[in-house]
């Protein structure tokens, strides 16, 4: 059925709790179920997957223009489902999108995946074909939650993955587990000969850093550098400049604490590990702002946020841009959407797209696509 797209509706905020009117006007484009994540295509037509399994291919006007069949199922519950979709540097030629998901395992077991997968178009439709399983979560485990699985590809055609601890600590320091890392992968699966631990063998070799809890955004920034934002414990919500080979720490050290109140050594107290370049909390504060998304801008629409970051917030209901000093970072400014933000995106001309989480405690399960454009005076 095609979702028509809502009456534009532009809304001009103030501020919650900050001084100035926000710079961009809000445009409501439709709704979604559950939404989790979305890719524009080089026509300007857009990806985006809904967290129970469906993904859709629609014009920014809102319209659907093809569900997409042969996705393939997922472990919904919870964190888990559909999660997010990529597509190659080269997708004019090879038409391969990569898409992350919650899969089943045996015994109430459950992990991250992701396949690549031809996106055939037609009048008739979209459908993924010559589906590829290129990665998966080692090893499958209890719960439903920490799945991560963002993706984002490298200036020099590499794909990133970020894979959360699933809730169990311990993964996070250990080689034998790809939990709690983030992985370097080529575009066809394959494992890069110059991988830092590409010696050790096993999931080991996939490895790009590790002592990650549940890094739920991760972009480039202009000079290639790969940053990360990660949803930490109680108190401490960090963005991490990503390096070859270092150690974050997580669960050893963080400037949080447990949920259940015990303590956590501070970054500071075991300088072996890498300290996060920003950090959200004092320990205390429950919740921080719960990223759920990251994008770093590179469009000049908004002309005083090239370079920005956007973190998109759960808990906080928040867009925060983060401005960077070469290898600092900082926040700037934290815009109160009043809603909880699951994911950030910049599409074709430079503007802003957002999609909601669907609401807590309420009874439907709709968020809605935004488009934030400069309010201009």
């Amino acid at each position: 059925m095609i979702k028509t797209a809502l009456t534009s509706l532009l809304l001009f905020f103030t501020t919650h709790s900050y001084s100035h009117d926000y710079p961009f006007v809000i445009e409501e484009i439709t709704n979604l179920d559950q939404p989790w994540a979305m890719t524009f295509l080089p026509d300007g037509n857009f990806l985006v997957t809904e967290k129970p399994g469906k993904m859709f291919m629609m014009n920014q006007a809102g319209e659907t223009l093809a569900e997409i069949s042969g996705v393939p199922e997922v472990a919904y519950g919870g964190q888990g489902g559909l999660g997010d979709v990529v597509i190659h540097p080269d997708f004019n030629e090879n038409k391969t999108v990569y898409i992350s998901f919650a899969e089943e395992g045996e015994n109430d077991t459950r992990g991250a995946a992701v396949v690549k997968a031809t996106l055939n178009l037609s009048d008739e439709g979209g459908a993924l074909t010559n589906l590829e399983y290129i990665w998966r979560q080692v090893p499958k485990v209890t719960g439903r939650g920490h799945y991560a699985h963002r993706m984002a590809f490298s200036e020099d055609g590499f794909l990133f993955i970020s894979s959360g601890d699933r809730q169990k600590f311990d993964p996070a320091q250990d080689m034998t587990s790809n939990m709690g890392k983030i992985i370097r992968l080529n575009d066809d699966g394959s494992i890069p000969e110059n991988n830092p631990f590409y010696g050790d063998g096993g999931v080991a070799a996939e490895v790009w850093s590790l002592g990650h809890r549940n890094p739920l955004g991760i972009d480039f920034d202009a000079e290639g550098k790969l940053w990360n934002i990660e949803m930490g414990p109680r108190g401490g919500d960090e963005l991490n400049l990503v390096l070859k080979g270092k150690d974050y720490g997580y669960p050893t050290v963080s400037n949080g604490i447990h949920y259940n109140g015990s303590n956590i050594p501070n970054h500071d107290t075991r300088p072996e590990f890498e300290e996060p370049k920003e950090w959200w909390g004092d320990g205390n504060s429950i919740p921080v702002i719960s990223p759920s998304s990251f994008v770093i801008y590179k469009g000049d629409l908004f002309n005083d946020w090239s370079g920005s970051g956007f973190v998109s917030g759960l808990s906080s209901q928040s867009i925060i841009r983060v401005e960077f000093d070469g290898n600092s970072a900082k926040e700037a400014e934290r815009f109160d959407m009043g809603r909880r933000i699951r994911s950030v995106e910049e599409g074709p001309d430079g503007a802003l797209w957002l999609l909601e989480d669907y609401p807590r405690r309420q009874d439907t399960s709709k968020g809605r696509l935004l488009k934030l454009t400069p309010h201009t005076h």
